[in-house]
C-alpha cells in the first residue's frame, strides 16, 4: 500500500507542476497577441506563449523577418517544447501502473484469506478472512483512485499542451512571413 500513498504524493505533484508550466498568458489569439506586443501596448510575458511572442519579436529585430530567421526560432523555442512536454511521462506511468499496484495488493490480501483459512484461524482475533478481504478491497480501489483522477487531468493537460504546441507554431510563422 505505500507505494500506492507514493504514488499519490509523485502524481499530484506532477500534475501541479505540470498545470503551473503549462501557463499560457492570455486569452487572445496569436495575431493579436504578436501585434500588441510588437506595438508596445503589451510589454511584460505572463506566460509561456507571451514569452515566446517577445523572444519571437526580439530574435526578428536581430536577423529579421525573412524565412532566414525560421531556424532560429526553432532553437529559441526548443525549450518550450521541453516545457511543454516535461512530466508527461511520469504521469502516464502513474497512471498505468497504479492499478496494477492496487491488484497486486488484492492478490496479497486474497492470499492473506486463504492462508487464514488454510490455518483454521477463521475467527481469530487478527481478523481473518475480513482483514485480508478488507485489504484486496482497499488497495484495488486506491489504485482506481490514484489512475481515474491522474488520468483525466493528464488528458486535459496534454490537450493544452498540444494547442500551445500549434500556438508556438503559428507564432514562427506570423513573425517569419508577415515580417511583424
Amino acid at each position: 500500500m505505500w507505494p500506492l500513498a507514493l504514488s499519490v504524493v509523485v502524481l499530484w505533484y506532477s500534475l501541479g507542476y505540470r498545470f503551473h508550466a503549462l501557463k499560457r498568458g492570455s486569452n487572445a489569439n496569436v495575431r493579436n497577441l504578436v501585434r500588441k506586443f510588437h506595438e508596445g501596448i503589451r510589454t511584460t510575458p505572463r506566460g509561456l506563449i507571451d514569452g515566446a511572442v517577445v523572444e519571437a519579436l526580439e530574435i526578428t529585430k536581430q536577423y529579421g523577418a525573412s524565412k532566414v530567421c525560421r531556424p532560429y526560432l526553432d532553437d529559441a523555442f526548443a525549450k518550450h517544447i521541453v516545457t511543454l512536454n516535461q512530466g508527461r511521462v511520469l504521469i502516464k506511468t502513474i497512471v498505468i501502473t497504479a492499478p496494477l499496484i492496487g491488484l497486486l495488493g488484492t492478490v496479497t490480501g486474497m492470499i492473506e484469506t486463504f492462508d487464514s483459512l488454510a490455518s483454521a484461524e477463521l475467527f481469530s482475533q487478527s481478523g481473518g478472512i475480513a482483514g485480508g478481504i478488507s485489504q484486496a478491497l482497499f488497495t484495488t480501489q486506491l489504485g482506481l483512485v490514484v489512475a481515474v483522477p491522474g488520468l483525466i487531468l493528464g488528458r486535459i493537460l496534454d490537450k493544452k499542451a498540444s494547442t500551445m504546441e500549434l500556438e508556438l507554431e503559428q507564432i514562427k510563422d506570423i513573425v517569419c512571413s508577415e515580417g511583424v
